[in-house]
């Protein structure tokens, strides 16, 4: 075969633990099954995609968030999870589309610079295979993994070569990413090293900067269509003000220069978990074994070459080391500085690191048997060293093996649906009502499990939505807010986690059915949550004095299947 087919089928058996797993194999929960994919799911359900109309809402969610306030409908993502009903099966679908995209953009941007001889054709595929598996959100499509065919496409525009192609892959990148996260950084980057081919190579650079230019104006232009309704709000007029504008990075943030070098370590060499992170030691071994191959100007090149990445790369992980300490003392100057994360760069530093890792491994003596040998030794050593970070890789095989993480719940287990719909079915025969004629919060779990059990909730996980909901929800929770200072801080400086809190309970919001959890005293703000048509109290622990919270039990359910308990309180009349 080959090595682009062996290594397609290498990515198959990587994918095979959680295709053979299906509905039971373990999803990404933080920022990915307890948000993103309850919200898709529900875009997707009520046919909202495009519903960009002012008075659009999604009734499901916090008595109706405005649609605006999620993610756009043109996106590949949208689509998937349009065409398969079931959002497991579309995560799954979608995962291993972005891997195999992934691995393709890799060995597309390496057969084409960095890997070309013909005896490289199966590193470049190794290369590749290592790129195509690391720590991803699979949710956020390509925005990560996608990266080399960007690369790539600004390097021909660059020689001049394949412009079509070129202008193809700017134009459809921003349908499978998200701007907020690379969108901006990708620009400056980009624009940055036109803007130096110019200083450096003066009119000879005019025609290329000018391809260059227009295939960034490209890539921009449809984030703008992408992201309508983000750049309507900011530019023209706002449907509602964000939460985000009570963000106080000020008491949220740690400060202090050890803390920034701390995190600017971090960044530089792990990364940040949304983007992809690894461990960057194996590169920087790779870097010193091809400097002590080379010598000359070989050696040179080498230096300049990797040498420059590697500074960029350090100067703008010193920036987000500081970016949020510098954004909390200038927020109030700059409001920007809250609605935007500046500190994102860092969704760019794994393809950094992998071209740091390309620049060494062309420097070994490929034809020497043992120069080869170390050259696969080096990626096969890079892939290990990145699984340690691929939670849902590593939660996979284990439940594949019948090892399965206590802490870490399958998608079945965690979505529940025969537990949730006891709780649906006991409701109805009590009261006759659906769903819609009623809300819930949830108290121990993810409101996502209720969601995307038919439920509407008055709780959820949001990057925005508006400010007065905020105001409106926090005397639910202002009597546990009072007992601990770091929840306070949580909700008044962050509040993205707009969750019915408990001191007791901490910011634990996975509480398994065993070991069974009881919180003693629950100061809740029954009369509030009636307010906001709140009626039942969706908890994954026992509360020992219901009724000083003004709330009576109505039941306990339970299923094997899932992870948790739930006990059923309603408001008492």
């Amino acid at each position: 075969m080959k090595p682009l087919h062996w290594a397609l089928l290498g990515l198959f058996v990587f994918l095979l633990p959680v295709l053979l797993l299906g509905r039971h194999a373990y999803v990404l929960i933080h920022d990915c099954l307890d948000t993103e994919i309850s919200l898709v799911y529900l875009l997707a359900k009520r046919h909202l995609a495009f519903a960009y109309g002012p008075g659009m809402v999604v009734p499901e969610v916090m008595n109706g968030i405005p649609r605006n306030a999620l993610r756009p409908g043109l996106s590949a993502t949208m689509l998937i999870y349009s065409l398969v009903s079931e959002p497991w099966r579309a995560y799954l679908v979608q995962q291993a589309l972005v891997r195999l995209g992934g691995l393709l953009a890799m060995y597309w941007l390496l057969r084409g610079y960095g890997l070309r001889q013909p005896r490289q054709r199966g590193l470049a595929a190794a290369v590749a295979l290592a790129w195509a598996t690391l720590p991803v959100y699979s949710i956020y499509g390509l925005t990560v993994l996608g990266q080399p065919a960007l690369l790539r496409a600004a390097l021909d525009l660059r020689r001049g070569r394949h412009l079509g192609v070129a202008y193809a892959v700017c134009g459809v990148f921003p349908l499978w990413s998200s701007f907020v996260y690379v969108g901006p950084f990708i620009a400056v980057v980009w624009g940055g090293f036109l803007a130096l081919d110019v200083g450096r190579r003066g009119r000879a650079a005019w025609a290329s900067t000018w391809r260059g230019a227009a295939g960034l104006g490209l890539l921009l232009a449809v984030y703008v269509v992408v992201e309508w309704p983000l750049f309507y709000s900011l530019l023209v007029a706002k449907q509602f003000v964000s939460h985000r504008t009570e963000f106080d990075y000020q008491r949220l943030v740690p400060h202090g220069v050890g803390v920034g070098l701390h995190e600017a370590a971090r960044f530089f060499l792990v990364g940040q978990y949304h983007a992809s992170p690894f461990f960057r030691g194996v590169v920087l071994l790779a870097l010193g074994l091809a400097w002590r191959q080379t010598s000359g100007p070989a050696r040179a090149q080498l230096v300049r070459r990797a040498g420059a990445l590697l500074l960029v790369m350090a100067g703008l992980a010193l920036f987000c080391g500081f970016a949020l300490q510098l954004a909390g003392a200038w927020q109030h100057q700059l409001p920007l500085l809250t609605a935007f994360n500046f500190n994102r760069f860092h969704f760019l530093f794994s393809l950094g690191w992998f071209m740091v890792l390309v620049l060494s491994l062309r420097e070994l003596p490929l034809g020497q048997p043992g120069a080869a040998r170390l050259a696969y030794g080096l990626v096969g050593l890079q892939f290990l060293v990145a699984l340690p970070l691929n939670e849902e890789y590593i939660n996979n095989l284990r439940l594949a093996l019948g090892r399965p993480n206590p802490a870490a719940p399958s998608y079945a287990a965690f979505v529940a649906p025969k537990l949730l719909g006891q709780v649906r079915a006991f409701i109805e025969r009590q009261t006759g009502q659906a769903p819609a004629a009623y809300r819930v919060a949830s108290l121990g779990l993810p409101p996502a499990v209720a969601q995307l059990n038919g439920f509407y909730t008055l709780d959820s996980n949001q990057n925005s939505y508006p400010l007065p909901y905020k105001h409106a929800f926090r005397p639910l929770i202002a009597g546990e807010l009072a007992k601990s200072p770091e929840l306070e801080t949580y909700f008044d400086a962050w509040g993205n986690r707009c969750y019915v809190e408990a001191a007791e309970l901490g910011r634990h919001y996975l509480i398994a059915k065993q070991p069974a959890r009881t919180v003693r005293h629950f100061a809740f703000g029954a009369a509030q949550f009636k307010q906001l048509d709140g009626r039942y109290l969706l908890a994954a622990v026992r509360l020992e004095n219901p009724a000083e919270s003004h709330l009576r039990l109505l039941g306990v359910f339970d299923d094997s299947e899932a992870y948790w308990r739930l006990y059923l309180y309603e408001v008492a009349p």
